[in-house]
């Protein structure tokens, strides 16, 4: 009989997967860290600047569905282990771009990577949990994810960066690093046992990877209304989350905020993801108000945005309005990959087709919202058209959450 694993492993195993997607968010993120850097070093346009900031999200379009079809495959653990490696490979090599083609080229590579890490990782919780405690499971690896972005802009353009020589010897390091993580998690994963809830119902994984096995997925995922208003949730949710946390650092800086001030600031934003992935979720299950809040947190982080209008005297108030959107976001964020287990006909057989359907489609917002606040900044010379999209795309998160039957 095949052991299953212990909860200490089932900890340990997903502890790492977050420090994986951790490790992710500080290289995609190192981009807009330097952004301002980066653009006259290239000699980018904003809207150039606005398309590299946007290039990870843009990969989801594409293969969002894909990979999450490759993901209820392959299994996690290898969508992990291949997209941690490809990240790494494609920050290593940004470290030595010419210009903007080969700078993009090497930021949709990780982007591909970044794919297996965001649909391997809800598809891990819901092996190795119940589905009463996958929103928990992604609470975990989403904290270790915001860790990631945090450092970078905290202490990424402020100490890492120049302690090792700028952003090219920053990248180079952190791809290695990232690298080396792979082979660790290869390791691990391999030593690990399959979960208790590994699914034997759902996707037949004898049919692999069968046209009409694909199709029927894909029919199952599509069928359901809260999961089509699930994706309209996710692309303004990740047009707001991408449009904002691509510029925010230039946006300050713009206002006259000092490089590091503007960082530190910006750091702020994961402070209040943390505390939004923390409390959402919990809230949720302790009161069985899941569809309350998504409407909550929407408006939450619409407050935010429309406080970000203002720029205060003293630029260290911008911290309000900067830890509103976190709150807002960060509790959107855990709870769209925890729906799909819960409705009727996904469950955890369907978990990576649908989470990847959410993604594939919900990044042409993760996309268009730094491009979109680039070329109208292009167009203005000011943020400010960018930041009221940002508010409405919150707006309309609260209308899909409030449409939702089925929570």
């Amino acid at each position: 009989m095949t052991r299953r694993p212990t909860r200490i492993e089932n900890a340990t195993l997903l502890s790492v997967g977050g420090i994986g997607y951790g490790a992710l968010l500080f290289v995609w993120f190192s981009l807009p860290a330097y952004l301002s850097a980066i653009t006259d070093a290239l000699g980018l346009s904003g809207t150039q600047a606005g398309v590299l900031a946007g290039a990870i999200p843009l990969t989801y379009i594409p293969l969002g569905l894909l990979s999450g079809l490759v993901v209820d495959r392959v299994g996690a653990r290898t969508s992990i282990g291949l997209g941690i490696a490809l990240a790494g490979l494609g920050q290593f090599g940004r470290a030595s771009a010419g210009g903007f083609p080969s700078m993009f080229a090497l930021t949709l590579l990780m982007g591909v990577g970044a794919t297996g890490i965001t649909f391997g990782l809800p598809k891990l919780a819901a092996e190795l949990y119940p589905p009463a405690f996958v929103g928990r499971a992604a609470s975990v690896y989403l904290l270790a994810s915001y860790a990631g972005s945090a450092t970078v802009f905290a202490a990424g353009r402020s100490v890492l960066g120049p302690a090792l020589g700028g952003w090219r010897p920053l990248f180079a390091a952190s791809g290695t690093v990232m690298l080396a993580l792979a082979v660790g998690w290869a390791f691990l994963a391999w030593g690990v046992p399959a979960g208790r809830h590994d699914p034997d119902d759902g996707a037949d994984e004898s049919e692999g990877f069968a046209l009409a096995s694909l199709r029927s997925d894909v029919r199952a995922v599509f069928a359901h209304r809260d999961l089509r208003l699930l994706v309209l949730l996710g692309t303004a949710y990740l047009f707001v989350i991408h449009g904002l946390q691509g510029w925010l650092v230039t946006l300050f800086e713009a206002r006259g905020i000092t490089p590091g001030l503007a960082g530190g600031v910006t750091a702020v934003l994961v402070g209040g993801q943390i505390a939004g992935v923390l409390a959402a979720p919990a809230l949720a299950d302790r009161f069985g108000a899941t569809r309350e809040a998504l409407v909550g947190c929407g408006a939450i982080a619409c407050v935010g945005v429309l406080g970000l209008f203002f720029t205060p005297a003293l630029a260290l108030l911008l911290v309000l309005p900067v830890v509103s959107v976190g709150v807002g976001v960060g509790g959107l964020s855990p709870l769209i990959r925890a729906i799909p287990v819960e409705i009727e006909g996904i469950g955890p057989a369907l978990t990576g087709t649908a989470v990847g359907l959410v993604f594939a489609v919900g990044e042409v917002g993760g996309f268009l919202g730094p491009v979109v606040v680039g070329a109208l900044r292009d167009a203005t010379g000011s943020f400010a058209p960018g930041l009221a999209l940002c508010a409405a795309a919150a707006l309309v998160t609260v209308g899909a959450g409030a449409s939702m039957s089925e929570l």
